[in-house]
């Protein structure tokens, strides 16, 4: 009985943080990455079929299989993420914050992370084609 309920909170758990996780495909100040390795770890100890979904997902597998590889981020991705990031901030910046304190944080925001996202591995197109096409 005991073993069922923590079956149940793991798949709760695990689906609250892949919604986290599409949330931050879309929101550059939220981590996509470490959520969707959190809905793996829940749903691999929870849900075999649950766990095998989001490993062969055309939109999330990759994002686990490439870290647990060590490859890096794509290229494409890497290019979104620096696209939003920039948006929501400048937006911010100048439509939302205010006063110049903000803004400047706001812009200082931007370079940081995009300083973080340059300096992080790329994964080369053929090693991310490889891993789309794995099946598990």
């Amino acid at each position: 009985m005991m073993q069922q309920i923590i079956k149940i909170a793991l798949v709760i758990v695990g689906t609250i943080s892949l919604f986290l996780g599409i949330v931050g495909i879309v929101l550059p100040l939220i981590p996509t990455t470490p959520f969707l390795l959190l809905t793996a770890a829940c749903y691999v100890r929870s849900s075999e079929r649950l766990y095998k979904w989001l490993m062969t997902n055309k939109w999330f597998g990759s994002y686990i299989q490439n870290y647990k590889a060590g490859n890096g981020i794509p290229v494409k991705a890497k290019l979104m993420m620096l696209v939003m990031i920039w948006f929501s901030m400048l937006y911010s910046a100048i439509f939302i914050a205010p006063n110049l304190f903000l803004r400047i944080g706001f812009i200082f925001g931007a370079c940081f992370f995009t300083v973080l996202i340059l300096m992080a591995k790329t994964l080369k197109t053929d090693q991310h084609n490889k891993y789309q096409q794995k099946q598990y």
